[in-house]
């Protein structure tokens, strides 16, 4: 079966709600290393929990930038996180990558991990930057060129929602989309 077609940058230039639920499923690979999507998370610009909320900062200038470019911070001042910038330039809204199913690169993705459970490789977002190898030197790098890889899903899958994790401003919002019964979720979610 061939390979589904790579997902271009104007494929985030809809709403960061239309994005983010579409991800899942889609692969995505890192010089590569990576693997299917199975948990996202949006935030939108009206979203006091997005870093782009009380304006630009050297830190989020790629957030207010055109679509399809990789939005990469320091979380705690120790995890990398990888957001995909989304919608018009401008608007400043973004999908964090919360998990990863691995499926290519295993060995360097352990390596990486210093660790042998599939499972938990890719379970978060620090941890999947971490198996990945991204670092700041990812950020503002657009995410249809190397070292990205990313491609549609094959299929539409069964996707659960729920409140997005670890933030306390508008952390009511259902804005995390992952898939249904995954094992390799950062967190399950509520029945």
């Amino acid at each position: 079966m061939p390979n589904p077609p790579r997902l271009r940058r104007s494929f985030f230039n809809r709403s960061v709600h239309e994005v983010a639920p579409e991800l899942i499923g889609a692969t995505l690979l890192v010089d590569g290393a990576g693997g299917v999507i199975v948990e996202v998370e949006a935030y939108h610009h009206t979203d006091p929990a997005a870093h782009s909320y009380t304006g630009r900062t050297l830190r989020n200038a790629v957030m207010f930038g055109p679509p399809g470019y990789a939005y990469v911070y320091r979380s705690y001042g120790i995890h990398w996180c990888i957001n995909f910038v989304c919608e018009q330039e401008g608007s400043a809204s973004a999908v964090l990558i919360r998990a990863l199913q691995p499926t290519e690169g295993l060995a360097v993705m352990r390596r990486r991990r210093g660790l042998h459970d599939d499972r938990a490789l890719c379970s978060g977002p620090g941890k999947l930057c971490q198996a990945l190898g991204i670092t700041i030197r990812h950020n503002e790098l657009p995410l249809d060129r190397p070292p990205f890889e990313l491609r549609a899903r094959r299929e539409a899958p069964d996707i659960a929602r729920g409140v997005r994790i670890g933030i306390t401003k508008a952390a009511e919002k259902l804005w995390r989309y992952g898939l249904r019964g995954s094992p390799f979720l950062s967190k399950p979610f509520k029945p």
